[in-house]
């Protein structure tokens, strides 16, 4: 069954503040194998400008990816999340996430079509620091696999 369209523009409350903290960073550093020294020594961050360490461009995925958890858990929307496959992934940043950056996650949905009996989603999360100051948006497609024929 197709997901209602009447969803697109619905917005849902921003999470709970996740704190950036430098260890987080070091560690998602280094699984994506990223060296670049202003992930893991603040003088090297500070050289460059920066008040912490930064983190990595994708780091935010996690945060926002989370906060799209409640689009796809609402019971109201009833998407099947046994067959969702993660379609897209985008960011545009108004600055650079830092440690000790309390970042909360606004999740919207932007659109919702069919099209070849899959379900496609589109999320847009809005991350904003502890004083509501934009860091960065990062928009997901989810695609809802169609149920296969018996």
């Amino acid at each position: 069954m197709a997901l209602d369209q009447s969803f697109v523009g619905r917005t849902y409350p921003p999470t709970a503040p996740y704190e950036v903290g430098r260890e987080k960073i070091r560690e998602f550093a280094e699984a994506v194998g990223d060296s670049n020294p202003a992930y893991v020594d603040p003088a090297a961050a500070r050289a460059l400008g920066h008040s912490d360490v930064i983190a990595p461009p994708t780091f935010v995925f996690s945060i926002t990816f989370k906060a799209a958890g409640q689009v796809v858990q609402d019971p109201q929307l009833g998407l099947d999340y046994s067959r969702v496959v993660h379609g897209d992934q985008k960011f545009t940043y108004v600055r650079p996430v830092r440690a000790g950056d309390r970042l909360t996650v606004t999740s919207t949905i932007e659109g919702i079509k069919s099209l070849a009996g899959n379900d496609i989603l589109d999320i847009r999360g809005e991350v904003h620091d502890a004083a509501g100051e934009p860091v960065v948006t990062a928009w997901t497609k989810l695609v809802a696999r169609a149920a296969e024929e018996a």
